[in-house]
Protein backbone atom coordinates (compact mmCIF):
# COMPACT_ATOMS: atom_id res chain seq x y z
CA UNK A 1 0.00 0.00 0.00
CA UNK A 2 1.10 3.08 -1.29
CA UNK A 3 -1.27 5.72 -0.07
CA UNK A 4 -0.49 9.58 0.14
CA UNK A 5 -3.14 12.28 1.13
CA UNK A 6 -2.50 14.21 -2.22
CA UNK A 7 -3.94 11.04 -4.15
CA UNK A 8 -6.87 10.45 -2.51
CA UNK A 9 -10.49 10.49 -3.83
CA UNK A 10 -12.68 9.93 -0.89
CA UNK A 11 -16.44 7.92 -1.44
CA UNK A 12 -18.80 8.20 1.68
CA UNK A 13 -21.58 5.69 1.43
CA UNK A 14 -24.86 7.39 3.27
CA UNK A 15 -25.70 10.78 3.41
CA UNK A 16 -27.97 11.53 6.30
CA UNK A 17 -26.68 13.23 9.66
CA UNK A 18 -23.49 11.51 9.93
CA UNK A 19 -22.08 11.13 6.15
CA UNK A 20 -23.55 14.60 4.97
CA UNK A 21 -21.22 16.68 7.35
CA UNK A 22 -18.13 14.26 6.94
CA UNK A 23 -18.50 14.51 3.14
CA UNK A 24 -18.76 18.74 3.20
CA UNK A 25 -15.60 18.82 5.18
CA UNK A 26 -13.48 16.32 2.92
CA UNK A 27 -15.12 17.92 -0.44
CA UNK A 28 -13.51 21.27 0.85
CA UNK A 29 -9.58 19.32 0.38
CA UNK A 30 -10.01 16.11 -1.36
CA UNK A 31 -12.64 15.30 -4.15
CA UNK A 32 -14.83 13.59 -2.55
CA UNK A 33 -18.04 11.42 -4.09
CA UNK A 34 -21.53 11.04 -1.67
CA UNK A 35 -23.48 8.33 -2.50
CA UNK A 36 -27.05 7.74 -1.76
CA UNK A 37 -29.25 5.26 -2.84
CA UNK A 38 -32.16 8.31 -1.76
CA UNK A 39 -32.67 9.81 -5.09
CA UNK A 40 -34.77 12.54 -3.77
CA UNK A 41 -32.06 12.54 -1.29
CA UNK A 42 -29.54 13.32 -3.52
CA UNK A 43 -31.69 15.16 -5.70
CA UNK A 44 -32.20 18.12 -2.61
CA UNK A 45 -28.83 17.85 -2.40
CA UNK A 46 -27.23 19.03 -5.70
CA UNK A 47 -29.90 22.17 -5.52
CA UNK A 48 -27.84 22.83 -2.14
CA UNK A 49 -30.79 21.89 0.31
CA UNK A 50 -29.91 19.67 3.45
CA UNK A 51 -33.28 18.85 4.65
CA UNK A 52 -31.62 17.57 8.09
CA UNK A 53 -30.37 21.50 8.36
CA UNK A 54 -27.04 20.07 9.77
CA UNK A 55 -25.64 21.49 6.92
CA UNK A 56 -26.39 24.93 6.22
CA UNK A 57 -26.65 25.79 2.22
CA UNK A 58 -23.10 28.35 2.24
CA UNK A 59 -21.51 25.52 3.92
CA UNK A 60 -22.63 23.07 1.07
CA UNK A 61 -21.03 25.53 -1.37
CA UNK A 62 -18.00 25.79 0.21
CA UNK A 63 -17.02 22.04 -0.14
CA UNK A 64 -15.96 23.03 -3.97
CA UNK A 65 -14.81 19.12 -4.40
CA UNK A 66 -17.79 17.25 -3.36
CA UNK A 67 -20.63 15.70 -5.69
CA UNK A 68 -23.44 14.28 -5.52
CA UNK A 69 -24.91 10.65 -6.85
CA UNK A 70 -27.15 7.28 -6.77
CA UNK A 71 -24.68 5.71 -9.35
CA UNK A 72 -22.76 2.97 -8.11
CA UNK A 73 -19.96 3.54 -11.18
CA UNK A 74 -19.34 7.05 -9.92
CA UNK A 75 -17.73 5.44 -6.68
CA UNK A 76 -15.02 3.29 -9.27
CA UNK A 77 -12.53 6.45 -9.20
CA UNK A 78 -12.35 6.27 -5.04
CA UNK A 79 -9.76 4.81 -3.24
CA UNK A 80 -11.32 5.59 0.23
CA UNK A 81 -14.00 4.65 0.97
CA UNK A 82 -16.36 5.67 4.11
CA UNK A 83 -19.49 4.05 5.39
CA UNK A 84 -21.97 6.32 7.43
CA UNK A 85 -25.40 4.15 7.16
CA UNK A 86 -27.68 3.47 9.80
CA UNK A 87 -27.11 0.89 12.16
CA UNK A 88 -30.94 0.25 13.82
CA UNK A 89 -32.43 -2.26 15.96
CA UNK A 90 -35.79 -4.27 15.18
CA UNK A 91 -39.19 -4.84 17.31
CA UNK A 92 -36.87 -7.43 19.34
CA UNK A 93 -34.34 -5.12 19.63
CA UNK A 94 -31.59 -6.79 18.02
CA UNK A 95 -29.16 -5.42 15.71
CA UNK A 96 -30.02 -4.74 12.09
CA UNK A 97 -26.87 -4.59 9.87
CA UNK A 98 -28.70 -4.79 6.50
CA UNK A 99 -28.19 -1.41 5.80
CA UNK A 100 -24.41 -1.75 6.76
CA UNK A 101 -24.34 -5.26 4.53
CA UNK A 102 -25.87 -3.48 1.47
CA UNK A 103 -23.36 -0.90 1.92
CA UNK A 104 -20.54 -3.10 1.74
CA UNK A 105 -22.06 -5.57 -1.20
CA UNK A 106 -22.14 -2.12 -2.80
CA UNK A 107 -18.53 -1.41 -2.21
CA UNK A 108 -17.68 -4.93 -3.10
CA UNK A 109 -18.65 -4.33 -6.83
CA UNK A 110 -15.93 -1.12 -6.77
CA UNK A 111 -13.16 -1.69 -4.16
CA UNK A 112 -9.98 -2.11 -6.03
CA UNK A 113 -6.80 -3.19 -5.18
CA UNK A 114 -4.99 -1.63 -2.17
CA UNK A 115 -8.39 0.38 -1.33
CA UNK A 116 -9.03 1.27 2.48
CA UNK A 117 -12.71 1.25 2.91
CA UNK A 118 -13.48 2.73 6.84
CA UNK A 119 -16.68 2.12 8.58
CA UNK A 120 -18.08 4.84 10.92
CA UNK A 121 -21.25 3.55 11.68
CA UNK A 122 -22.29 2.08 15.31
CA UNK A 123 -21.28 -1.45 15.62
CA UNK A 124 -20.86 -3.97 18.22
CA UNK A 125 -17.01 -5.14 18.71
CA UNK A 126 -15.95 -7.10 15.48
CA UNK A 127 -18.54 -6.17 13.37
CA UNK A 128 -16.44 -4.69 10.81
CA UNK A 129 -14.34 -7.53 10.43
CA UNK A 130 -16.66 -10.43 11.61
CA UNK A 131 -19.43 -9.00 9.39
CA UNK A 132 -18.68 -6.53 7.07
CA UNK A 133 -15.65 -7.21 5.64
CA UNK A 134 -16.18 -10.97 4.57
CA UNK A 135 -18.95 -9.14 2.25
CA UNK A 136 -16.67 -7.05 0.31
CA UNK A 137 -14.13 -10.28 0.17
CA UNK A 138 -17.44 -12.10 -1.52
CA UNK A 139 -18.37 -9.91 -3.64
CA UNK A 140 -14.88 -8.01 -4.66
CA UNK A 141 -12.89 -11.38 -5.20
CA UNK A 142 -9.68 -9.65 -3.22
CA UNK A 143 -8.80 -10.31 -0.07
CA UNK A 144 -8.67 -8.41 3.51
CA UNK A 145 -5.70 -6.98 4.56
CA UNK A 146 -3.59 -8.38 1.54
CA UNK A 147 -5.77 -6.70 -1.34
CA UNK A 148 -7.68 -3.95 0.66
CA UNK A 149 -7.56 -2.50 3.92
CA UNK A 150 -9.62 -1.49 6.37
CA UNK A 151 -10.59 0.88 9.27
CA UNK A 152 -13.72 2.13 11.99
CA UNK A 153 -13.81 5.40 13.14
CA UNK A 154 -16.97 6.27 15.01
CA UNK A 155 -19.06 8.98 14.27
CA UNK A 156 -19.66 11.39 17.15
CA UNK A 157 -22.34 13.30 15.04
CA UNK A 158 -25.04 15.25 17.62
CA UNK A 159 -27.35 16.16 15.30
CA UNK A 160 -29.18 19.47 16.09
CA UNK A 161 -25.89 20.92 17.88
CA UNK A 162 -24.42 23.92 15.98
CA UNK A 163 -21.65 24.18 18.41
CA UNK A 164 -20.26 20.80 18.64
CA UNK A 165 -19.38 19.44 15.07
CA UNK A 166 -17.64 16.80 13.41
CA UNK A 167 -14.79 19.01 13.12
CA UNK A 168 -14.81 20.40 16.75
CA UNK A 169 -14.94 16.76 18.16
CA UNK A 170 -12.08 14.40 18.94
CA UNK A 171 -11.62 11.51 16.13
CA UNK A 172 -11.07 8.00 17.63
CA UNK A 173 -9.58 6.27 14.73
CA UNK A 174 -8.11 2.66 13.67
CA UNK A 175 -6.64 0.96 11.12
CA UNK A 176 -6.55 -3.07 9.98
CA UNK A 177 -2.45 -2.69 10.07
CA UNK A 178 -0.44 0.12 11.49
CA UNK A 179 0.42 1.25 8.35
CA UNK A 180 -3.64 1.53 7.49
CA UNK A 181 -4.12 3.51 11.16
CA UNK A 182 -1.49 5.84 10.54
CA UNK A 183 -2.57 6.77 6.83
CA UNK A 184 -6.60 6.97 8.36
CA UNK A 185 -5.23 9.54 11.67
CA UNK A 186 -3.89 11.35 9.26
CA UNK A 187 -6.36 11.63 6.81
CA UNK A 188 -9.09 12.53 9.33
CA UNK A 189 -6.57 14.75 11.41
CA UNK A 190 -6.36 16.84 8.15
CA UNK A 191 -9.99 17.65 8.44
CA UNK A 192 -10.90 17.68 12.76
CA UNK A 193 -9.49 20.66 14.26
CA UNK A 194 -10.12 18.59 17.84
CA UNK A 195 -7.56 16.54 16.50
CA UNK A 196 -7.61 12.94 16.45
CA UNK A 197 -7.02 9.31 18.83
CA UNK A 198 -5.52 6.45 17.08
CA UNK A 199 -6.73 3.20 18.78
CA UNK A 200 -5.00 -0.04 18.98
CA UNK A 201 -7.15 -1.79 17.38
CA UNK A 202 -10.46 -1.72 15.11
CA UNK A 203 -12.20 -3.75 17.90
CA UNK A 204 -11.06 -1.31 20.29
CA UNK A 205 -12.68 2.09 18.79
CA UNK A 206 -16.02 -0.11 18.07
CA UNK A 207 -15.57 -0.99 21.88
CA UNK A 208 -15.18 3.03 22.70
CA UNK A 209 -18.17 3.86 20.81
CA UNK A 210 -20.70 1.39 22.12
CA UNK A 211 -19.71 2.23 25.45
CA UNK A 212 -19.77 6.16 24.74
CA UNK A 213 -24.06 5.99 24.97
CA UNK A 214 -24.75 3.01 26.96
CA UNK A 215 -22.63 5.24 29.37
CA UNK A 216 -24.89 8.11 28.96
CA UNK A 217 -28.11 5.72 28.84
CA UNK A 218 -27.52 4.13 32.08
CA UNK A 219 -26.89 7.23 33.63
CA UNK A 220 -30.16 8.93 32.54
CA UNK A 221 -31.89 5.92 33.45
CA UNK A 222 -30.57 6.49 37.10
CA UNK A 223 -32.28 10.33 36.65
CA UNK A 224 -35.27 8.55 35.80
CA UNK A 225 -35.77 6.27 38.14
CA UNK A 226 -34.97 8.73 40.85
CA UNK A 227 -38.01 11.19 39.39
CA UNK A 228 -40.10 8.45 40.13
CA UNK A 229 -39.49 8.13 43.03
CA UNK A 230 -39.31 11.81 44.33
CA UNK A 231 -42.55 12.25 42.26
CA UNK A 232 -43.94 9.89 45.00
CA UNK A 233 -42.03 11.45 47.76
CA UNK A 234 -43.48 14.64 46.52
CA UNK A 235 -40.29 16.52 45.96
CA UNK A 236 -39.74 18.33 43.10
CA UNK A 237 -36.72 16.34 40.84
CA UNK A 238 -35.32 19.64 39.12
CA UNK A 239 -34.95 21.09 42.51
CA UNK A 240 -33.31 17.85 44.14
CA UNK A 241 -30.60 17.81 40.79
CA UNK A 242 -30.05 21.79 41.12
CA UNK A 243 -29.10 21.56 44.93
CA UNK A 244 -27.02 18.11 44.21
CA UNK A 245 -25.47 19.55 41.23
CA UNK A 246 -23.61 22.08 43.77
CA UNK A 247 -20.95 19.55 43.72
CA UNK A 248 -18.28 19.70 41.91
CA UNK A 249 -18.16 16.03 40.73
CA UNK A 250 -22.00 15.66 40.37
CA UNK A 251 -23.29 14.54 36.80
CA UNK A 252 -25.73 17.02 35.33
CA UNK A 253 -27.89 14.33 33.35
CA UNK A 254 -31.65 15.47 33.30
CA UNK A 255 -34.78 12.52 33.05
CA UNK A 256 -36.91 12.38 30.43
CA UNK A 257 -37.70 10.13 27.31
CA UNK A 258 -34.63 8.68 25.43
CA UNK A 259 -34.71 8.25 22.25
CA UNK A 260 -32.74 8.94 18.93
CA UNK A 261 -30.23 6.61 16.36
CA UNK A 262 -27.69 6.26 19.25
CA UNK A 263 -28.42 6.30 23.15
CA UNK A 264 -32.15 4.04 22.75
CA UNK A 265 -29.89 1.79 20.25
CA UNK A 266 -26.15 1.48 20.49
CA UNK A 267 -26.48 -0.40 24.17
CA UNK A 268 -28.42 -3.43 22.43
CA UNK A 269 -25.64 -3.81 20.00
CA UNK A 270 -23.15 -3.91 23.49
CA UNK A 271 -25.80 -6.57 24.99
CA UNK A 272 -26.44 -8.44 21.67
CA UNK A 273 -22.31 -9.13 21.69
CA UNK A 274 -22.13 -9.58 25.32
CA UNK A 275 -24.60 -12.60 25.24
CA UNK A 276 -23.34 -13.94 22.33
CA UNK A 277 -20.48 -14.36 24.79
CA UNK A 278 -22.49 -16.04 27.13
CA UNK A 279 -22.96 -13.27 29.59
CA UNK A 280 -25.99 -11.21 30.66
CA UNK A 281 -25.95 -7.98 31.42
CA UNK A 282 -27.40 -6.59 34.04
CA UNK A 283 -26.73 -2.74 34.66
CA UNK A 284 -26.78 -1.98 31.41
CA UNK A 285 -30.45 -4.05 30.14
CA UNK A 286 -31.82 -2.60 33.22
CA UNK A 287 -31.31 0.73 32.53
CA UNK A 288 -32.60 0.35 29.30
CA UNK A 289 -35.85 -1.52 30.46
CA UNK A 290 -36.23 1.85 32.82
CA UNK A 291 -35.75 3.92 30.03
CA UNK A 292 -37.79 2.42 27.32
CA UNK A 293 -40.63 2.75 29.93
CA UNK A 294 -40.49 6.39 30.04
CA UNK A 295 -43.33 6.78 27.94
CA UNK A 296 -46.00 4.82 30.04
CA UNK A 297 -45.19 6.38 33.23
CA UNK A 298 -45.24 10.01 31.78
CA UNK A 299 -49.05 8.73 30.59
CA UNK A 300 -50.22 7.09 33.86
CA UNK A 301 -48.72 10.88 35.55
CA UNK A 302 -50.50 12.26 32.80
CA UNK A 303 -53.75 10.44 33.34
CA UNK A 304 -53.77 10.63 37.24
CA UNK A 305 -53.33 14.29 37.27
CA UNK A 306 -56.46 14.51 34.88
CA UNK A 307 -58.57 12.78 37.53
CA UNK A 308 -57.13 14.99 40.43
CA UNK A 309 -58.49 17.96 38.14
CA UNK A 310 -61.94 16.15 37.70
CA UNK A 311 -61.32 15.94 34.23
CA UNK A 312 -63.37 12.98 32.32
CA UNK A 313 -60.67 11.02 30.95
CA UNK A 314 -61.99 8.50 28.31
CA UNK A 315 -62.74 10.61 24.98
CA UNK A 316 -61.02 13.41 26.00
CA UNK A 317 -58.60 15.11 24.13
CA UNK A 318 -54.52 15.63 24.67
CA UNK A 319 -52.07 18.09 23.01
CA UNK A 320 -48.51 16.73 22.45
CA UNK A 321 -45.82 19.77 21.51
CA UNK A 322 -42.92 17.91 19.74
CA UNK A 323 -42.47 14.81 17.69
CA UNK A 324 -38.88 14.99 17.47
CA UNK A 325 -36.11 12.71 19.51
CA UNK A 326 -34.75 15.73 20.69
CA UNK A 327 -34.96 19.72 21.06
CA UNK A 328 -34.09 22.07 17.99
CA UNK A 329 -33.96 18.88 15.36
CA UNK A 330 -36.22 17.16 12.92
CA UNK A 331 -34.87 13.90 13.37
CA UNK A 332 -37.69 11.32 14.08
CA UNK A 333 -35.82 7.80 14.29
CA UNK A 334 -36.22 6.43 17.33
CA UNK A 335 -38.43 8.84 18.43
CA UNK A 336 -39.94 8.03 22.61
CA UNK A 337 -42.73 10.45 22.34
CA UNK A 338 -44.56 7.62 19.98
CA UNK A 339 -44.61 5.63 23.39
CA UNK A 340 -46.69 8.42 24.95
CA UNK A 341 -49.44 8.42 22.00
CA UNK A 342 -49.86 4.59 22.17
CA UNK A 343 -50.28 4.48 26.22
CA UNK A 344 -52.77 7.69 25.91
CA UNK A 345 -54.57 5.68 22.81
CA UNK A 346 -55.09 2.68 25.31
CA UNK A 347 -57.17 5.27 27.29
CA UNK A 348 -59.39 6.21 24.71
CA UNK A 349 -58.07 9.89 24.80
CA UNK A 350 -57.19 11.13 21.18
CA UNK A 351 -54.22 12.93 20.41
CA UNK A 352 -52.66 16.30 18.21
CA UNK A 353 -49.41 16.44 18.02
CA UNK A 354 -47.57 20.14 16.85
CA UNK A 355 -44.13 20.28 16.22
CA UNK A 356 -42.68 23.12 13.79
CA UNK A 357 -39.59 21.58 13.57
CA UNK A 358 -40.62 18.22 11.94
CA UNK A 359 -42.16 17.76 8.07
CA UNK A 360 -45.17 16.42 8.19
CA UNK A 361 -45.13 14.04 5.42
CA UNK A 362 -42.49 12.49 6.76
CA UNK A 363 -44.04 11.99 10.17
CA UNK A 364 -47.08 10.52 8.20
CA UNK A 365 -44.86 7.92 5.94
CA UNK A 366 -42.58 6.69 9.12
CA UNK A 367 -44.59 6.83 12.07
CA UNK A 368 -48.11 7.11 11.23
CA UNK A 369 -48.67 10.48 13.36
CA UNK A 370 -50.28 13.75 11.69
CA UNK A 371 -49.28 16.67 12.29
CA UNK A 372 -51.16 19.95 13.16
CA UNK A 373 -49.87 22.80 12.03
CA UNK A 374 -51.48 25.39 14.06
CA UNK A 375 -53.51 23.95 17.60
CA UNK A 376 -56.98 25.30 18.35
CA UNK A 377 -57.41 27.55 21.20
CA UNK A 378 -60.09 26.14 23.99
CA UNK A 379 -59.64 22.48 22.59
CA UNK A 380 -58.06 20.22 25.24
CA UNK A 381 -57.98 19.11 28.13
CA UNK A 382 -54.18 18.00 28.85
CA UNK A 383 -51.18 19.67 27.08
CA UNK A 384 -47.50 17.76 27.15
CA UNK A 385 -44.21 19.89 26.04
CA UNK A 386 -42.54 16.64 25.78
CA UNK A 387 -39.80 18.07 22.94
CA UNK A 388 -38.25 21.45 24.07
CA UNK A 389 -37.45 23.49 20.73
CA UNK A 390 -36.91 26.62 21.17
CA UNK A 391 -40.78 27.74 19.60
CA UNK A 392 -42.04 26.43 22.54
CA UNK A 393 -39.57 27.66 25.07
CA UNK A 394 -40.18 31.05 23.41
CA UNK A 395 -43.75 30.65 23.76
CA UNK A 396 -45.31 32.73 26.80
CA UNK A 397 -46.96 30.16 28.85
CA UNK A 398 -50.52 31.65 28.90
CA UNK A 399 -50.43 30.94 24.93
CA UNK A 400 -49.72 27.13 25.18
CA UNK A 401 -52.55 27.21 28.18
CA UNK A 402 -54.42 28.74 25.36
CA UNK A 403 -55.10 25.72 23.51
CA UNK A 404 -56.06 23.94 26.92
CA UNK A 405 -59.94 23.95 28.01
CA UNK A 406 -60.75 26.23 30.95
CA UNK A 407 -59.61 23.03 32.78
CA UNK A 408 -56.80 21.10 31.64
CA UNK A 409 -53.46 20.14 32.43
CA UNK A 410 -50.30 20.90 31.57
CA UNK A 411 -47.23 18.53 31.91
CA UNK A 412 -43.32 19.96 31.23
CA UNK A 413 -41.56 16.96 30.68
CA UNK A 414 -38.65 19.12 29.77
CA UNK A 415 -38.10 22.07 32.79
CA UNK A 416 -38.31 23.89 29.74
CA UNK A 417 -41.16 26.39 31.60
CA UNK A 418 -40.53 28.53 34.43
CA UNK A 419 -41.09 26.76 38.29
CA UNK A 420 -44.70 26.75 39.14
CA UNK A 421 -45.95 27.73 35.25
CA UNK A 422 -46.91 23.91 34.44
CA UNK A 423 -49.27 21.33 36.82
CA UNK A 424 -47.38 18.99 36.58
CA UNK A 425 -43.15 18.28 35.94
CA UNK A 426 -41.21 14.85 35.43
Amino acid sequence: MNHKLEKVRIGIIGLGYVGLPLAVEFGKQYTTVGFDINVKRIAQLNDGIDTTLEVEPELLAQAERLSFTNDIERLRDCNVYIVTVPTPIDKQRCPVLTPLLKASETLGQVVAKDDIVVYESTVYPGATEEDCLPVIERVSGLEYNVDFFAGYSPERINPGDKEHRVTSIKKVTSGSTPEVATFIDTLYASIINAGTFQASSIRVAEAAKVIENTQRDVNIALINELAVIFNRLEIDTEEVLQAAGTKWNFLPFRPGLVGGHCIGVDPYYLTHKAQQVGYHPEVILSGRRINDGMGAYVAGQLVKQMIKHCIQVQDSRVLILGLTFKENCPDLRNTRVTDILKELADYDIAVDVHDPQVDPQEAQDELGVRIVETPVAGTYDAIILAVAHREFVELDVQKIRSWGKPAHVLYDLKYALPKGAADLRL
